[in-house]
């Protein structure tokens, strides 16, 4: 067999297991926000900049309308948000954080350096990583273009 076909030697399967491991990480701290972990970038999406389009998350955070739309509706259920259509083109929506969604920040402040804490890596390697990571992932989506 080649060496080429074996698990081990794909990038996908260790990104995909690394994803997982990730995620069992995330979970509880996720848990006692009430997050799973989409409603948590767009929430950390919001946190960095109140007042955005669905279109605008949704490229931020590489998802389709079809589904950030009922991951939206959820967080506006929660009390997190305020979906509202725009006054210039009612075909916008615009997404607000309400005041609750406002306060979770303080909470989840303390997720990033749990995550960090949870690797036993150095910020400066994983900041390394992650360009690294975001450059295969720009690539990739070049190549499918």
């Amino acid at each position: 067999m080649s060496d080429d076909l074996k698990l081990e030697n794909f990038i996908c399967f260790a990104m995909y297991t690394a994803n997982h491991a990730m995620n069992r990480v995330y979970k509880p701290l996720l848990d006692e926000l009430g997050l799973t972990y989409p409603q948590y970038l767009v929430m950390v999406a919001l946190w960095e900049e109140d007042r955005q389009t669905v279109g605008g998350i949704g490229d931020k955070l590489f998802l389709e309308s079809s589904t950030l739309t009922p991951l939206l509706k959820r967080l506006e259920a929660a009390g997190l948000i305020r979906r509202e259509r725009s006054k210039e083109d009612e075909r916008v929506v615009v997404i607000r954080l309400s005041d609750e969604g406002k306060a979770l920040k303080t909470k989840a402040a303390t997720v990033p350096n749990c995550i960090v804490d949870a690797t036993g890596s150095e910020f400066d390697r994983l900041k390394r990583l992650r360009a690294e990571i975001i450059a295969l992932r720009d690539a990739l989506n070049k190549s499918a273009a």
